[in-house]
């Protein structure tokens, strides 16, 4: 992300700027948001003596001696590639790179042991006989070097002033603040040591020493004194000691005049010149104006542009902080709603609280009656066997006695009264009058069935349709639905078709989400949904899930097709009609991120899983969220950190690659790898191909796979690299890319296919 000038963040808002309102001296106020602009981008550290080249970008001089290159006589600077590469090809250099490297494509030669804390190489002592150049590690433009050297470019005393000033600023900053503790101290941190300029860390001697040992890669970092320690000792270190006090500056004089001050501006040359140069008819046809005039109309225009950029400025604090009162909106709503649906919840809990007192009622009454019934029954029947017996044990002792006369007194009474007591045990009388069971019954079933499939648009129905709500009472206990026509017990069915909900059907990327309900009340309850889609191409259709769920998300659909799809119910009668057809298109290219699911335990995602970083030394493989069966996808690759030209591989690869090795290394795999100078392609531990161009700091690595023609074809910033990579490629694919801890990758998805494809 571009940084924004400390002037510039001053005025936010603002609206307008004038040239009394540009803070051209005074210490800024915003510092931190301006340090990356006053890096040298050789050395990493803050210029010092910085020059100004042609291509209006700076470097130190020291950096620019460091990076001057030698070239045989007569021939062309050697340009920039199309990778963007931040090293250089030195010709008979590189020609005795080849005799130290393998065919396989791993390590490289340094010409010179020495190296920039950067990472820039630093060569030796020109060769006589030989054209300098000079190349900038920004934009890769170069330059001829004339008989003065680098004394023919300009020094930026513009930039010059305003490095001291920030230096003077973070210098006093510090020295007024409590001291620097270290950053690596697990408890109780103590006072910072030394400060890595490359990794923005402060250290203790103890963490020094564990975390930053000055050797191996960490030997090119350059570790300096805490501002702290640096103000009060007077230690030097790359911008981090005490500067002396700004003084006033010596105007510039001329390059060529070094006695003449500029006084004049060249509109064609786009530089000050002196009043000798004008003399010496060096701008004799060119547009000359006084240096004060075009002064002040420049910093006109820059006035007028950071106008436009206030505006916009303006403009984006305004929208954040409409975005902040949504997110206040939006967290009041969402507490509203939440209290709404507990209140709604809980007047259905408490409505089937009530039903069920009632119904407990029902049954203890049922219980009651049936106790007492069968109590009564056990009195009478309990009296009426006490007297029946006592009149058998009387009969019996009458039996025993020998006196005929006297029997026959009492015979025919008592005759009579066992006939009689027999009658009275007819039938029925030793049956029970009520029964164990109860007699009740309570069918939840349907009731059951729509409180699982209650969501927000049903139950809204449920309001708005009064004869759906008596029916769900009706299903409770509390209440019988009222049909067109009474009497008439309706008939188990099969369910009605399903309704699609439209509002809730879509598709992202490759994956269609579907939803839908049933809105008819219905007899025998849904046991089940069957869902369907055709081939994307109007073809015969095919289950794709079948389930009680009414909401389902299909994976693994073709990119750019369209696809149409049904469903319907089922239940033990049998299964019902289709619902209508809704068609869905999946996305024309592919948005997708890396997965860190199937990621090695080594590899750091962040930026919403887009960037991805490594915590080893060692190659670590990442694969995308998104696989690839059939059509045409392009995706690319930013490099964000480059260190030390590591050899990063880029394509794409089975679901179930190797993860702890280069990309490429087993036959799960399709990969183009590549550092600063070269690339190879591999595939099964197989490099072919070497091509010429490398990548560094803000380069792309872009990837088409296209399987209509089953290739993978190359990219390095939008130029194709190499001829095509791959051919024969079939199956199921998914983006891939391996790195180490010097490489840092940003993906970038959604992007339209190249249409400059070599064969």
């Amino acid at each position: 992300m571009r940084k924004v000038a400390w002037g510039a963040v001053q005025s936010l808002g603002a609206g307008a700027f004038s040239e009394k309102q540009l803070p051209l001296s005074g210490p800024p106020t915003q510092t931190g948001a301006m340090e990356e602009e006053l890096k040298c981008p050789v050395c990493g550290s803050l210029f010092k003596d910085p020059i100004l080249l042609p291509c209006s970008h700076n470097v130190c001089l020291g950096c620019a001696r460091n990076i001057t290159v030698q070239t045989p006589e007569g021939e062309t600077p050697v340009q920039s590639r199309a990778s963007g590469s931040s090293d250089y090809d030195y010709l008979d250099m590189d020609k005795m790179s080849l005799y130290s490297e393998t065919d396989s494509g791993y390590g490289s030669y340094t010409p010179c042991q020495l190296k920039s804390p950067n990472g820039v190489r630093v060569f030796p002592p020109a060769i006589p006989h030989r054209q300098c150049t000079l190349t900038c590690p920004l934009c890769h433009r170069s330059v001829s070097l004339d008989e003065r050297g680098l004394r023919g470019f300009p020094r930026n005393r513009l930039l010059e002033a305003i490095v001291a000033r920030y230096q003077q600023t973070r210098a006093a900053s510090s020295s007024s603040s409590n001291a620097v503790k270290c950053q690596l101290c697990d408890r109780n941190p103590v006072d910072a040591a030394v400060m890595c300029e490359q990794c923005d860390v402060y250290y203790c001697n103890a963490c020094q020493q564990r975390c930053h040992p000055s050797r191996g890669p960490l030997a090119k970092h350059r570790l300096v004194p805490p501002p702290n320690k640096a103000v009060g000792g007077g230690a030097s270190g790359g911008g981090g000691g005490q500067q002396p006090p700004a003084t006033a500056r010596k105007p510039a004089t001329c390059v060529d005049h070094e006695a003449e001050n500029f006084s004049m501006y060249c509109s064609s040359c786009k530089a000050p010149v002196c009043m000798k140069c004008l003399e010496e008819g060096k701008h004799a046809k060119h547009d000359v104006k006084p240096l004060a005039v075009m002064w002040k109309q420049h910093k006109c225009q820059l006035s007028q542009a950071l106008n436009g950029v206030s505006d916009k400025a303006k403009d984006a604090k305004e929208f954040l902080v409409q975005l902040k009162n949504m997110l206040q909106q939006i967290q009041e709503n969402g507490v509203e709603f939440e209290a709404c649906l507990v209140a709604q919840c809980d007047s259905l809990i408490e409505a089937l609280t009530r039903q069920k007192a009632k119904l407990l009622t029902k049954v203890t009454k049922e219980k009651e009656y049936k106790l007492k019934v069968v109590r009564d029954q056990i009195t009478h029947c309990t009296m009426k066997l006490r007297q029946t017996t006592g009149m058998m044990e009387y009969c019996l002792e009458v039996l025993k006695e020998n006196d005929p006369s006297g029997f026959l007194q009492i015979s025919d009474a008592l005759i009579k009264r066992v006939t009689s007591s027999q009658d009275q045990w007819v039938k029925g009388a030793l049956e029970p009058k009520v029964g164990p069971d109860f007699d009740l019954t309570l069918n939840t079933d349907s009731l059951l069935q729509t409180i699982l499939q209650l969501d927000f648009c049903q139950g809204k129905d449920v309001q708005e349709n009064p004869k759906l709500k008596q029916m769900q009472e009706a299903g409770s206990g509390e209440a019988e639905m009222e049909t067109e026509s009474p009497g008439v017990e309706p008939r188990p069915s099969v369910p009605p078709a399903p309704l699609l909900q439209l509002e809730k059907c879509c598709t992202r990327n490759n994956s269609a989400t579907l939803a839908w309900r049933v809105t008819m009340p219905i007899i025998n309850p849904i046991e089940g949904y069957i869902l369907e889609l055709d081939d994307g191409n109007g073809g015969q259709y095919r289950e794709v899930y079948v389930g009680k769920e009414t909401v389902c998300t299909v994976d693994g659909l073709h990119f750019n097709s369209s696809y149409n799809a049904r469903v319907k119910a089922y239940n033990s009668i049998g299964v019902g009609p289709y619902s209508k057809t809704v068609m869905l298109k999946t996305s024309d290219v592919a948005w997708f991120t890396f997965d860190p699911t199937s990621a090695h335990r080594d590899i750091v995602l962040t930026n919403d899983n887009q960037t991805v970083s490594c915590n080893s030394y060692d190659d670590r493989v990442v694969l995308g969220t998104a696989a690839f069966s059939k059509g045409i996808h392009y995706w690319e690759v930013s490099i964000d950190r480059y260190d030390n030209h590591p050899d990063p591989a880029f394509g794409i690869a089975r679901i179930n690659t190797m993860k702890d090795m280069m990309l490429g290394k087993d036959d799960k795999a399709w990969a183009m790898y590549v550092d600063n100078n070269r690339s190879w392609f591999m595939h099964n531990n197989s490099h072919t191909n070497r091509a010429e161009g490398g990548i560094t700091k803000g380069s792309t690595v872009g990837v088409l796979l296209d399987l209509t023609k089953r290739t993978l074809t190359f990219y390095i910033n939008k130029e194709q690299h190499g001829p095509t990579a791959f051919e024969n490629l079939d199956g199921v694919f998914v983006p891939a890319v391996s790195l180490n801890r010097n490489v840092q990758v940003t993906l970038l998805t959604g992007l339209e296919v190249p249409k400059n494809i070599k064969q």
